[in-house]
C-alpha cells in the first residue's frame, strides 16, 4: 500500500505538469495535418457512422433496444468506450515512448500514464455533449439518474490509471505485450457491450455473468444506466465490489512493478 500511496502522491503534486504536457501533446499530435484537432473529434464521428448503419439498421433494421432508439443507446455507450480504448493503449507505450525525456527532467515517470489520459479527455467531453445532443432528439431528457455519471467519470480515471500504471510498466518489461493488449482491446470492444445488448435470453446465464465482470462493461453500462435511467449504480452492489476489487488489484501490482525497475526502465528500453 505504501507504493500505492507513492503513486498517488506524484500524481496530485504533479498535476500542473500532467495538464501542461498533455495539453502540449494534443496540439503537436496533429499539428502536421490540415484539419489539426478536427480529426479528434471527426474520426470517432466517422466510426459511429459506420457502426449504426451495421449494426442499428443493418442488423437490427433500426430496433430499439430497451425502448429506446439504436443510435441512442449505442452512442452513449461507445463515448466512454473510445476514450478508455485509446487512453488504456497510448498510456501503455507511455514510458517506452517517453522515458529518455523524463530522465532528463525533474519529474516522475509514474505520471506519463495520466498524461497520456488527460490528453484525450478533451474528445471524450466532446462526445459526450454529442451523445446528449442525439438523446435529446429522441426524446431522452435529464433525470436525477444523470448525477450518477460523475460517479462512473470517477470509476473511470480510477481505472485508467490503474490499468494505464500496469500496462505502461509491463510493456516496458515484455515487448510483445502491446501487440497482446491490442488484440485484447479489439476482443473486449465487442465483449462489453459496446454495440450489442447481450444482456438477453439468447446468450447462457453464465456467459452473461462473466462478461459482467469486465470493468470496460461496469463503466460503458454505468454510462448508459444514467443517461437512460434504468439504475442506480448501489443496485449493482456485487459488480461494484468487483470493479474497485479490480481497480485495487492493477494498482497494487502495476505500482509495485513501476516501483521494482523504475530505476532500470533507460537500461531495459
Amino acid at each position: 500500500m505504501k507504493e500505492v500511496s507513492t503513486l498517488i502522491k506524484e500524481q496530485f503534486q504533479n498535476i500542473g505538469i500532467i495538464f501542461r504536457i498533455s495539453k502540449y501533446e494534443d496540439k503537436a499530435e496533429y499539428q502536421s495535418h490540415y484539419l489539426g484537432l478536427i480529426w479528434e473529434y471527426l474520426y470517432p464521428l466517422i466510426q459511429i457512422g459506420i457502426y449504426w448503419l451495421v449494426f442499428g439498421i443493418g442488423l437490427k433494421h433500426g430496433n430499439s433496444t430497451h425502448g429506446v432508439d439504436y443510435l441512442v443507446w449505442m452512442v452513449i455507450g461507445i463515448t466512454p468506450w473510445f476514450f478508455m480504448n485509446r487512453a488504456s493503449l497510448d498510456a501503455s507505450k507511455s514510458i517506452y515512448q517517453r522515458v529518455g525525456m523524463v530522465s532528463k527532467m525533474k519529474f516522475p515517470v509514474s505520471i506519463l500514464p495520466t498524461i497520456k489520459i488527460i490528453s484525450n479527455l478533451s474528445a471524450f467531453w466532446t462526445m459526450l455533449v454529442f451523445s446528449i445532443i442525439i438523446g435529446f432528439l429522441y426524446g431522452v431528457y435529464p433525470s436525477i439518474y444523470w448525477v450518477q455519471w460523475i460517479y462512473y467519470f470517477i470509476c473511470m480515471i480510477a481505472w485508467l490509471i490503474a490499468f494505464g500504471i500496469f500496462n505502461s510498466t509491463i510493456s516496458v518489461l515484455v515487448r510483445d505485450y502491446r501487440i497482446l493488449l491490442q488484440s485484447l482491446m479489439r476482443m473486449l470492444f465487442y465483449m462489453s457491450g459496446v454495440l450489442f445488448n447481450f444482456q438477453t435470453d439468447s446468450f447462457p446465464a453464465v456467459f452473461v455473468h462473466i462478461l459482467q465482470l469486465n470493468p470496460f462493461f461496469y463503466i460503458v453500462s454505468g454510462f448508459r444506466d444514467g443517461m437512460l435511467g434504468s439504475a442506480w449504480f448501489w443496485q449493482k452492489p456485487t459488480l461494484t465490489i468487483v470493479f474497485w476489487g479490480m481497480v485495487l488489484f492493477f494498482l497494487l501490482v502495476g505500482s509495485h512493478l513501476h516501483y521494482k525497475f523504475r530505476s532500470r526502465f533507460v537500461d531495459l528500453i
